[in-house]
């Protein structure tokens, strides 16, 4: 039976419930104080306001439910199909190891025992993994669903920056042995300096007489590539793509049904391409990835690294030296200009 409160206008208060200084709180047994809502309302609104809490706390009452509700959340559903994607991968990683474990039970040593685990088949994916359970968290405290996030703090793996640069006998091999689906990716990746999601996702509305739009997905950086004789061949080349009959398509990259790839549907093609480029080359190495492409594209522009950085769409000239990895070529002893 509960106990008699203090001031008798408290008797009707839902149990744990308490009058703070500003605001009505509940006092959750393992500790902490939780606000409710303000002083002026009314008994009735406390009891919405209590009922609503206990119902979200039994929905989070393990860390696989707090992932659960962030996977239907605006939150989530806001950001790329290809993120989205990504989270779920890793959600399927991180659940069998925490996902029975209350959020607030699980502390940053548990999340560096995971990241060191991991890590020993891949540091890269460890750090993903661990990236994904902090936006879980964080998106749980914003909402007082949790008490911290326990993977700030967690140091990550150092990941080796990509130095691979495609020369353009490797380019012109692979372009070769590859289908019109990638070669027409090829090129638009190389020569606009796009990654691999802006190109699968350009529309034919995205053409313009100046040249191609385009919107960078992780930066939100808008451009118009201009014209040059290449890119208007590409694009040439892209409309002789194959469709089902009485079938148009939005897309430039398009399927033969007209809609567009799907990353691994296409990363199946560009494998495939790889593949055969092995076959017709073998004195070549392909150990290049279709994200290189932009690599590439930003190493062959000309000009300062601010300049490859205007061109590029990166936030800072860091990012544009990462991609910058044509090995200079300087002069020996003597051969001076």
């Amino acid at each position: 039976m509960a106990r008699t409160r203090r001031n008798p206008e408290d008797n009707h208060l839902p149990v744990r419930v308490y009058r703070g200084r500003s605001a009505f709180e509940f006092k959750p047994v393992n500790g902490g104080t939780v606000r409710l809502c303000s002083l002026k309302c009314s008994i009735a609104e406390i009891w919405i306001h209590y009922e609503k809490y206990i119902t979200d706390e039994k929905n989070t009452e393990n860390y696989k439910s707090l992932v659960e509700q962030f996977l239907k959340s605006a939150d989530f559903i806001e950001l790329s199909r290809e993120t989205q994607k990504d989270y779920n991968k890793y959600a399927n990683k991180v659940l069998p190891v925490f996902g029975k474990m209350h959020p607030n039970n699980i502390k940053p040593e548990h999340v560096r025992k995971y990241m060191d685990k991991r890590g020993l088949n891949s540091r890269t994916q460890a750090n993903r993994e661990k990236t994904f359970m902090s936006r879980v968290f964080r998106w749980g405290y914003e909402r007082g669903m949790v008490k911290l996030n326990p993977c700030q703090g967690v140091k990550q793996f150092k990941e080796k920056a990509r130095e691979r640069y495609i020369t353009d006998r490797e380019y012109e091999a692979l372009f070769q042995s590859a289908p019109l689906i990638v070669q027409v990716a090829m090129e638009l990746a190389y020569l606009c300096c796009a990654r691999q999601q802006d190109v699968l996702s350009l529309k034919k509305d995205q053409i313009m007489d100046v040249g191609i739009y385009i919107k960078q997905g992780k930066t939100g950086k808008s451009q118009i590539k201009g014209w040059s004789d290449r890119l208007h061949k590409i694009i040439s080349m892209a409309s002789e793509l194959p469709l089902d009959e009485s079938i148009s398509s939005l897309f430039i990259v398009h399927q033969q049904n007209g809609r567009a790839y799907t990353r691994d549907g296409f990363n199946s093609r560009w494998r495939k391409a790889k593949e055969q480029a092995v076959i017709n080359h073998p004195e070549l190495s392909f150990d290049f990835t279709f994200h290189d492409l932009k690599a590439k594209g930003i190493s062959d522009l000309d000009g300062t690294l601010q300049e490859k950085q205007k061109i590029s769409g990166h936030k800072n000239i860091g990012q544009t030296a990462r991609y910058d990895r044509k090995v200079e070529i300087v002069p020996v002893v003597g051969n001076q200009k």
